[in-house]
């Protein structure tokens, strides 16, 4: 019996083909769309993973000095008092427009070279040693990452490792101090095992290592301290955690949308099967047996969807990741493989979210099979009559959800809190949708006189069921493209304007080292031109690594930084060295208002007088007056400099620079072109939410095609009694086409408040959260008009094919309708 019934149910398929298309597709999509982004995901991850691994071992309990780097004498002071240590420099190499983070260790006494480059990928240890000590001197670094090495570091010899972060190069610390033009400089002393003056080295340095103890530390000079391990850096999956959260958001919400056809779907299959399961509980079939059955089959189909959908997820998400691994790299500095490798976490999370997609869409169906008596005549309205009396349920449970999201916006605090209003709202407002419609489309019908408008609107609430979950869908697609259309758009304008203050400079000029910087320097100012260094000092904060900027007094800062906030006197106050402006960013995470004082080393300015915005930066950033910066900091490189000109002068200095200094033409920036390097940097930043938004509105867009598509055999009764009344068939596919419009179109008026509610949502809230800056919102009409029509214009596509099948038919199919065939 379980076998015949088993196949009996299955041939249903078979005579509907199109409805296990939409089955599959709509599985499928909504699995590609989620695993397209866990991949995405979990790649990143597992660079930030190797990354973090390598770093750690290079980032031991050290000495530091926190106002600045170590001098080489400190070295050898502590050496000879008895402390047991292995030095580490780090610094970012610029050659001809290209850059290279370095570390520098001691390969003869820093015991994690043996974990860090493994034998067997080097050559061996003598060629190791051989070539990474002789001359020209020797550098490890992951073959992706030679692509983009500079053209002089390409002349010393390379050992590849795949153990290396992408985008990092490690060599012998005397190499990259003279890299770094840099030779009497240290960044850290890591400890080696038991240390301290007069004690034993551990007879494995570093395993279990007992920190100094205090007349230890009591005996180091003032401005060393000890720093515990992992400090050094900031793990960059810490910095990226706000993007992938969101990137998953946005992978959810598609997924959701996807399901729409699902649910629909199967939904509709249940209802024209009810007559054959009416004969199979006639025939002795029990109610769970039956059960089992549908369940078998649904997950069959769900794991044939998700093969397929795992397939279409690969090639999204290798088509997406370059893009990604831009965005992250210009964003936050992480470097990720641009190369998407099969992982088994997001793939069994792809399966797992279709299996469990599939028993969510087909819950209702099951349940609503469960509640009807089985015996009932199958009719072509129980299942509408089911879900109208649900709309007022659903409704009730929209405005539950947007008053807990609400809720937990108030009283969750960052991205969670977010991101729990965002859910509560949108899914909120999405059950809402099928009762505000079916209200106004009845206000529409008690006021309208003709009949056959009459018929039009009552025709339209008689179809809401069929259609309210791709209109839910389209309604969530179309909110999501104006919510995230207007962030983008607002951060785009507001970037430019950031872009006009921060690049106020004509031109701006690097030099190749520090000696070749003050002559270039002074020859200019012999010129009669402005020169405005631009010189910097990294260092470490309790809310991360951060960089101080020595600002010379100009009006070119004075008229044009983008002041957030500031005292009247700041700019007065600042060249007098009596306080500090600082990022927006730095500012919200170490929670500094206007006459705070920011923790920084004795000697610095604390107050802060004013604060700034700084777009597109990870990282917290502060501006002191440059003598300030001397002061503190005299050794800070100089190499780059902003110059003020005349327009007319701008190719005749850079001739000049480039004949009298012989700097490279990469060298020399002009501000027009760093706009558009930026600019094309902020561009690649968005191209994945792109890439997201169109597939979203495409999947919801198949939606309503779907759902049209599958209800044709279901409209031939309620059209045929008007064609017997005299209206065309030319004409009912042409209101055929009219009803999808209305009902896209209002749907679509219906999303724009809720897609300005997010666009609110994630410049106020998710940013600032996220990013630690917040963007004014600006209003794009022209935008939502464009989207509106073009749903418009989905929806008309979608109804061409059912209007076209209504023009089309035969006379005789539809006096059937009256021969007591239906």
């Amino acid at each position: 019996m379980m076998r015949a019934a088993f196949h009996t149910l299955l041939s249903y398929w078979s005579r509907h083909r199109f409805q296990l298309f939409a089955l599959v597709a709509g599985l499928a999509l909504a699995t590609a769309l989620w695993s397209a982004v866990q991949a995405i995901n979990g790649q990143a991850r597992q660079s930030y993973a190797q990354a973090q691994d390598f770093l750690q071992q290079l980032d031991g309990t050290s000495l530091v000095s926190p106002g600045g780097s170590l001098h080489l004498s400190d070295y050898v002071t502590l050496k000879r008092q008895g402390w047991k240590l292995t030095p580490v420099l780090e610094g970012q190499y610029r050659n001809a427009g290209q850059s290279i983070d370095l570390i520098g260790i001691d390969v003869l006494t820093s015991p994690q070279v043996a974990r860090l480059f493994p034998a067997e990928s080097l050559g061996g240890d003598s060629d190791f040693l051989r070539g990474i000590l002789h001359e020209p001197g020797g550098i490890v670094l992951h073959p992706e990452t030679e692509k983009l090495l500079p053209s002089m570091l390409k002349e010393m010899q390379i050992f590849r490792s795949e153990a290396v972060p992408l985008g990092l190069a490690v060599a012998d610390i005397s190499l990259v101090s003279r890299l770094l033009q840099r030779p009497d400089d240290l960044s850290r002393l890591i400890l080696l095992g038991d240390t301290g003056p007069g004690a034993m080295p551990s007879a494995d340095s570093g395993a279990d290592m007992r920190p100094p103890d205090a007349r230890a530390l009591a005996s180091l000079p003032a401005h060393i301290k000890l720093a515990p391990g992992g400090t050094a850096r900031m793990n960059p999956g810490t910095l990226t955690e706000s993007f992938h959260l969101n990137l998953t958001a946005f992978g959810f919400l598609s997924f959701i949308v996807g399901l729409f056809i699902v649910q629909g779907t199967i939904g509709l299959a249940m209802e024209q099967r009810r007559g054959l399961l009416r004969t199979l509980r006639c025939l002795g079939l029990p109610f769970a047996q039956m059960i089992l059955i549908l369940v078998v089959e649904i997950t069959l189909i769900a794991v044939a969807s998700a093969f397929i959908g795992l397939i279409l997820g690969y090639f999204l998400a290798a088509s997406l990741l370059p893009g990604v691994a831009a965005t992250l790299s210009g964003l936050y500095g992480a470097e990720v493989s641009g190369a998407l490798s099969l992982q088994p976490a997001w793939i069994l999370s792809g399966l797992a979210m279709t299996l469990a997609g599939a028993s969510l869409a087909s819950a209702h169906a099951f349940y609503t099979l469960w509640k009807l008596p089985i015996l009932q005549a199958p009719s072509t309205q129980a299942r509408g009559q089911r879900l109208l009396q649900s709309y007022t349920a659903w409704a009730a449970a929209g405005i539950g959800l947007s008053l807990g999201g609400v809720l937990a916006l108030a009283l969750v605090e960052g991205l969670i809190g977010g991101f729990m209003f965002l859910g509560g709202v949108m899914l909120g407002a999405a059950l809402l949708l099928p009762y505000v419609l079916w209200s106004l489309l009845g206000m529409a019908q008690a006021r309208t006189r003709a009949p056959l408008m009459q018929w039009l609107w009552a025709d339209a609430r008689a179809q809401l069921p069929g259609l309210s979950l791709a209109l839910m869908a389209l309604m969530l697609a179309l909110a999501t493209n104006i919510g995230v259309g207007t962030m983008v758009s607002s951060f785009r304008l507001t970037f430019v304007d950031w872009l006009d203050q921060r690049l106020a400079a004509d031109l701006y000029v690097t030099t190749l080292d520090d000696a070749q910087g003050a002559e270039v320097q002074a020859w200019l100012s012999q010129q009669g031109l402005t020169v405005l260094p631009i010189r910097s000092k990294e260092m470490q904060h309790s809310t991360g690594q951060i960089k101080i900027y020595g600002l010379r007094d100009d009006e070119l800062y004075r008229n044009n930084w983008p002041m957030i906030s500031a005292r009247p006197e700041a700019w007065d106050l600042l060249v007098q060295g009596r306080g500090v402006l600082v990022s927006e960013q730095l500012a919200r995470r170490a929670d500094l208002q206007l006459g705070a004082h920011i923790d920084l080393p004795a000697g610095w300015p604390s107050e802060i007088l004013g604060i700034y915005a700084d777009y597109g930066n990870p990282h917290g950033q502060a501006m002191v007056s440059l003598p300030q910066l001397l002061k503190n900091a005299p050794d800070v490189d100089n190499l780059r400099f902003a110059l003020r000109l005349d327009p007319t002068q701008v190719k005749q200095v850079i001739n000049m620079l480039q004949e009298r200094f012989e700097i490279p033409r990469e060298n020399i920036t002009q501000k027009d072109l760093a706009k558009a390097r930026s600019m094309a940097v902020f561009d690649q930043t968005f191209l994945i939410t792109d890439a997201l938004k169109l597939l979203t509105l495409a999947v919801a867009s198949f939606a309503i095609f779907t759902s049209l598509a599958t209800l044709w055999n279901q409209r031939l009764p309620q059209l045929a009694p008007v064609w017997a009344m005299g209206v065309r068939r030319r004409s009912l596919a042409l209101i055929d086409i009219l009803r999808s419009l209305l009902m896209a179109g209002l749907t679509a008026l219906l999303a724009l408040p809720l897609g300005l509610l997010l666009s609110w949502a994630l410049l106020v809230v998710i940013n600032t959260a996220a990013f630690g800056w917040r963007l004014p919102v600006y209003l794009f009409p022209m935008n939502w008009l464009a989207l509106v029509l073009l749903a418009l214009l989905a929806a008309g596509l979608a109804a061409l094919l059912p209007a076209w099948r209504l023009f089309r038919i035969s006379p005789s199919e539809l006096l059937k309708v009256f021969s007591g065939e239906r």
